[in-house]
């Protein structure tokens, strides 16, 4: 696999790991929809691969979001393997690859960072580092990716409505406490923490994981209709004057780029969100 922004190492014939290496803040754009498509391509079809691990080169961004200059406002019509848009493929066979899938979440894990770490079997977050939100409420859009359906079954209807409707942030230790993630560990025990889990699974029968994992997704993954829907929503949302302008106000203070607020993102839509609807 030809790739720019995923470094993959095969640790074994039966462990990869892949590394998110896309400066400045890992912002996911058409291209890293293509690379993790090809990369899942060949976790879908490679007879020895048991589990993956997701991580980032950048302590401060696992996956920032989407980046929101080439997002368009109208659902993509290239054909994929499943006949959902792109990043929707990438999702719903990430999830149902007969492979287990760790992320690794050390910084910011928003939006669309956000719904790629749900997708994944298994998630890992640094205590003191990770920042997992879901901030489209606090710009007037709908989540697109599906972390509707997914936070729901995994954190409850309660907890999964704080999260997507107060559009803000949750630290590792919180994000463990709802359900969000599997783990939040020190931040110097994290890396061990999934090295070993990860070599303990790549040791294990390739087909009673997949079998295991394949009827734990009949029980629990949300089906594509609920998927492609929430997407809909999402794109009538965005085409929304006063989401442009949200979005728009955002960019001119840095959003995309390394300041203060990416890194405080939950904080700052907020007052401006304020702003523009008062």
């Amino acid at each position: 696999m030809t790739a720019r922004q995923i470094r993959l190492e095969q640790r074994s014939s039966s462990y990869w790991k892949a590394t998110f290496d896309h400066p400045p803040i890992n912002l996911i754009d058409p291209d890293t929809v293509s690379e993790l498509s090809a990369l899942i391509a060949s976790m879908e079809t490679d007879p020895q691969l048991r589990v993956i691990v997701f991580e980032s080169a950048d302590p401060d961004f696992f996956l920032a979001h989407y980046d929101v200059r080439t997002t368009s406002t109208q659902p993509s019509t290239k054909a994929t393997p499943t006949g959902l848009h792109p990043w929707l493929d990438v999702l719903v066979r990430l999830s149902r690859c007969p492979v287990a899938s760790i992320a690794l979440i050390r910084g910011c894990a928003r939006g669309a960072g956000s719904e790629f770490a749900l997708a994944c079997d298994l998630r890992f977050a640094s205590r003191e580092r990770a920042r997992l939100g879901q901030f489209e409420v606090g710009v007037g859009a709908v989540p697109g990716g599906g972390p509707m359906a997914r936070l729901a079954r995994l954190a409850g209807r309660g907890r999964a409505l704080e999260i997507l409707l107060s559009a803000d942030d949750f630290p590792g230790e919180l994000a463990e406490r709802y359900g969000y993630v599997n783990r939040a560990l020190p931040d110097t025990q994290l890396d061990e923490f999934v090295e070993t889990l990860a070599q303990r699974l790549s040791k294990f029968d390739k087909r009673a994981l997949a079998e295991t994992k394949h009827f734990v997704d009949i029980a629990s993954l949300p089906t594509n209709q609920e998927l492609a829907d929430g997407l809909t929503a999402f794109f009538e949302s965005i085409r929304r004057p006063e989401t442009q302008a949200q979005v728009a106000s955002l960019l001119s203070a840095g959003l995309q780029q390394r300041s203060d607020i990416e890194l405080q993102l939950g904080h700052h839509v907020v007052p401006r969100a304020a702003a523009i609807t008062a």
